[in-house]
């Protein structure tokens, strides 16, 4: 269909409710036509090229346009198209990727159960955590425990779970879910050493269930680093205080790997950057296709997979392409390419620890608070003035402007209240870590006159 660029943007505000937007302002900004990717770049209908500094939203792993995948999904839709997976059916690809995920997982985490998104995913792990204690015996023990600024999804259960008021406030609440600080250093113990602030966070979710009492506590729920709620990476220890609490006190660990799985941190999943090796369930999605098609895996440990299969009878759960043929099959290409072209090596060992060291250059800046980053993920705290770290007024407006600026610059980023959030394809290389950095520096510059 052959449109100019205004054509299209009418088009869009015309018919196209996008998610998370406000509708009014965008009949002012109008959206950008993204027509085209290619590696780590993506093209808008009038032809200009953007360094994808956000991976579409931390997904995109092995880059855009990959002919493999599109001649897999071909090969898939022409053999079998689909099938569902209910009445005792199942499908070879779905069964070969359960298969190929309980070995990438850690070890214990032998099942596997198939959705099509992060919101989903964690969905199905509240089902699944309140399911296995009511079969334990122990119904009463409910309440699921999460974090602020925690993103799990924006459905109404995953909505519920994330720690986000403004989500809360448009009917995602749920009954027996609560929320406790997140471990973000920068706001709660900028002066602390990073002993003492894991010490300090962790104690929080130990005094939360001893507030609530552990016979009623189901679990905990936690992204190992927090993307949409502002690129957040927890102090060194942290995790490891974390799983012993959640022993203690028979306490679940849920981790919610949706954007930290399938590479980022630089290892299959961040419960092995972390070594988690005390987690039940964990929850991917986004990378396990690279982006390219809905996919979503709940991985569970034996202990609930268990229970779930001796003592449960049916498990009245489960969605129309849970375990599509196509997506399974795409997943398993996704996954083949990442090993045979050793991506996650290249994140640990190489690019990840240069965009780190790029990254810190920044820190230099007048308007940086501070830089943050794991592997291919980055969060950059912003300030109105590091040398008082006085905050940014009113950040959600400001940071826009900046991200307009930088897309004129021909970089992608993603401005989170006051923190510019990065997750680059995991094949970015150094020269276009070099670029994604110089440009950012650049904007930040632009963006400075602006500011009051």
């Amino acid at each position: 269909m052959m449109r100019n660029t205004q054509e299209w943007q009418q088009a869009d505000l015309d018919n196209f409710l996008h998610p998370f937007t406000d509708y009014k302002n965008l009949r002012d900004i109008k959206s950008s036509i993204i027509v085209k990717g290619e590696g780590c770049y993506v093209f808008d209908n009038d032809g200009k090229r953007f360094l994808d500094g956000m991976a579409g939203l931390a997904c995109v792993n092995i880059g855009y346009g990959r002919k493999e995948l599109a001649d897999v999904a071909a090969r898939q839709i022409s053999e079998l198209s689909f099938f569902n997976s209910f009445f005792n059916c199942t499908n070879t690809q779905a069964i070969a990727l359960a298969e190929k995920l309980t070995k990438l997982s850690p070890k214990g985490l032998n099942h596997v159960f198939f959705a099509n998104s992060g919101s989903e995913a964690n969905d199905t792990a509240l089902r699944m955590v309140r399911q296995f204690w009511a079969l334990e015996g122990k119904p009463q023990k409910h309440i699921i425990i999460s974090r602020d600024d925690a993103y799990h999804g924006s459905t109404v259960a995953a909505g519920a779970l994330s720690g986000m008021p403004p989500i809360h406030a448009q009917a995602a609440q749920l009954e027996g879910i609560v929320h406790i600080k997140a471990p973000y250093k920068f706001e709660y113990g900028r002066d602390m050493t990073e002993e003492d602030f894991a010490n300090l966070a962790a104690t929080w979710l130990e005094e939360k269930i001893i507030e609530l009492g552990a016979d009623n506590v189901a679990a905990f729920f936690g992204e190992p680093i927090q993307g949409a709620g502002g690129g957040k990476i927890p102090p060194a220890g942290y995790w490891n205080k974390i799983q012993k609490i959640c022993k203690k006190y028979d306490v679940l660990l849920v981790l919610d790997e949706v954007i930290s799985g399938f590479g980022r941190t630089g290892n299959w999943f961040a419960a092995d950057t972390y070594d988690i090796n005390h987690v039940d369930i964990i929850c991917t999605a986004k990378g396990i296709t690279s982006g390219y098609i809905p996919l979503s895996a709940v991985m569970v440990n034996d202990r609930i997979s268990n229970t779930l299969i001796e003592k449960g009878g049916e498990f009245y759960h489960g969605f129309t392409y849970s375990g599509h043929p196509v997506a399974c099959a795409i997943a398993l290409e996704n996954i083949r390419i990442m090993e045979e072209e050793n991506i996650i090596q290249q994140v640990r060992e190489s690019t990840g620890p240069y965009f780190a060291e790029q990254l810190a250059t920044l820190n230099d800046h007048p308007l940086v608070g501070e830089v943050r980053s794991l592997g291919l993920f980055a969060g950059i705290e912003l300030v109105k003035d590091s040398n008082t770290m006085e905050k940014i007024s009113d950040p959600d407006v400001s940071c826009e402007v900046l991200r307009d600026f930088c897309l004129d610059l021909g970089i992608i980023i993603r401005p989170i209240h006051s923190t510019i959030f990065l997750s680059p394809p995991l094949i970015i290389s150094k020269e276009q870590i070099d670029f994604l950095v110089s440009n950012i520096r650049t904007g930040l510059n632009l963006w400075a006159e602006t500011l009051p």
